[in-house]
């Protein structure tokens, strides 16, 4: 049993930045998911409230782009968790 919460903490220890990074890592960035909205007019925008549900006709499963300040990063999946809508990531790029 010890010798797997010491495996399990030197793995998350390798994947520690070193001290180079340590102010680059407190920097802010935009992460934007693109979701399609085929045939999304602007009356439908003006038409958006808080909690407002936009019906996407997305395929569940379906891959959709992730973006850092503009730059592609991955693919993921948008899944349910408790009360959120979360991204689970399937490709970093």
């Amino acid at each position: 049993m010890a010798e797997t919460a010491t495996a399990v903490q030197l793995e998350s220890q390798s994947s520690v930045p070193s001290d180079a990074w340590a102010q680059a890592l407190k920097l802010t960035c935009q992460l934007t998911v693109d979701m399609p909205l085929p045939e999304f007019k602007v009356a439908d925008i003006l038409r958006l409230k808080p909690n407002s549900v936009v019906n996407s006709h997305w395929r569940l499963g379906s891959d959709v782009p992730a973006r850092v300040n503009g730059k592609l990063i991955a693919h993921g999946e948008f899944e349910v968790v408790g009360n959120h809508l979360a991204l689970r990531l399937t490709e970093l790029i």
